[in-house]
């Protein structure tokens, strides 16, 4: 069942300096699928992002629509939950203060927030740092956090911007399992944005290849790999040379042509 709708989006912003517009995204068309999980791939200044934020409600298209569950999306809300690229936790809260942090903004009962918080947590694998602060734990325990935050709200979408970006490729790897874990364990549906092959084929049960500005979709890929994916195995290996043709310099493919 189709749970996001993105229909013949386009968007430009205007630019000052240069006295004219830059298209950034130009007639993006995708379905997403419940419980599914997207990668958005492509180079840097592509529009993954942007189409991220549209999705979420940040921002909205020139032309084209966005909907999510039948709805079109106008505004941000609590059906998607958002993971930045920093965790963009406030310093001076607890783990357990930062993950309740919309509750408490809601008015719930002290009580009733942590128990809430609690049961994410748990899901994050960081029981027992609750009472401990963000400059206590390291980078990726701080992702988790922002993780158990975006699932309290229980989303039907959780939106992240590669949020695994700062980290060190172990760290990095050991995410990648937790939150294919915590994907499975939520039944949500995920859209991740990365520019790392690796990384798209390591997570994605999709991977949507975008083109350099102004992105389009070059190819919607169906990654059918068993878990946990071998990154040395063969099959891996000729996923990602099928997306490295792709994301070679058009002009170049029609050279080569």
């Amino acid at each position: 069942m189709t749970l996001i709708t993105i229909d013949r989006v386009s968007r430009f912003f205007n630019d000052p300096k240069r006295k004219s517009a830059v298209k950034a995204l130009d007639d993006i068309s995708l379905k997403v699928g419940r419980n599914e999980f997207l990668c958005l791939l492509g180079p840097s200044g592509c529009g993954k992002s942007t189409l991220l934020n549209m999705i979420a409600g940040f921002d909205k298209p020139t032309s084209g629509t966005v909907s999510v569950g039948g709805q079109l999306v106008s505004a941000p809300g609590s059906d998607r939950g958002f993971v930045f690229q920093q965790p963009t936790l406030m310093p001076w809260l607890t783990i357990w203060e930062n993950v309740a942090f919309h509750l408490t903004m809601r008015g719930m009962d002290k009580r009733e927030s942590r128990d809430k918080a609690q049961r994410f947590i748990d899901m994050v694998r960081l029981t027992g740092f609750e009472n401990h602060f963000p400059s206590e734990l390291s980078g990726g325990m701080n992702q988790r956090v922002g993780i158990a935050r975006a699932l309290l709200m229980n989303p039907e979408v959780i939106l992240m911007d590669e949020p695994f970006g700062a980290l060190d490729e172990q760290t990095r790897m050991e995410m990648h399992g937790e939150l294919v874990r915590i994907w499975r364990e939520s039944q949500s549906t995920i859209v991740f944005v990365t520019h790392g092959i690796d990384e798209s084929l390591a997570l994605g049960t999709h991977v949507a290849v975008m083109s350099a500005r102004p992105g389009r979709i070059r190819e919607l890929i169906e990654v059918d790999l068993p878990r946990p994916r071998d990154p040395t195995g063969p099959q891996f290996n000729d996923y990602k040379r099928h997306i490295l043709s792709l994301l070679r310099p058009e002009e170049t493919l029609g050279v080569a042509a």
